[in-house]
Formats: C-alpha cells, structure tokens, sequence
C-alpha cells in the first residue's frame, strides 16, 4: 500500500468542506479524502471525457430556406402545450 499523500495548495473551500463532512460522518478527513478519490476514480471510468464529434459537420448549413422552414413546420406540434398535464 502507498505511504500517505500530501495534497498542496488545496483551496479553503474544499478544505473546510472535507473537514466539515470528516465531523458530520465521524470519520478522519484522510479517509473523505480517500472516498472522494475514489468516488472520482469510479466516475471517470463510467463518464470518460466527452468525445468531440465531427461527423455531422459537413451537414451544417447546407439546409435551403425550404428545407428548414419544412423542418420547423414538421415539428411545431412539439411546441403545443396539454393543458391537462398542468393542472
């Protein structure tokens, strides 16, 4: 296992928040430190950094004035409220 870790130049907030949770979980702040890295580790590995997509960029800006105005005409109904859902 690793020795311990200094982390630097950690900004108050997020000390005064680890401390805080460290009080209210009765546990020491190198162990939420330990959670959160962990927790970090997880959502990394489920959630990698969006990919940029380029392989609709050839379709931008081709549409007529007919197409477009056919594309929003096709889809106002989206626009249409029920009311019943709001009561």
């Amino acid at each position: 296992m690793l020795g311990p870790i200094t982390i630097d130049n950690l900004d108050e907030a997020t000390a005064s928040w680890i401390e805080r949770e460290a009080e209210r979980c009765g546990i020491d702040k190198e162990t939420v430190a330990l959670h959160l890295i962990r927790k970090g580790i997880e959502c990394e590995g489920e959630h990698s950094p969006p990919r940029l997509h380029e392989d609709l960029d050839s379709l931008a800006g081709t549409w007529t004035e007919e197409q477009a105005a056919e594309f929003i005409n096709a889809i106002s109904y989206l626009d249409e409220l029920d009311k019943k859902l709001w009561q």
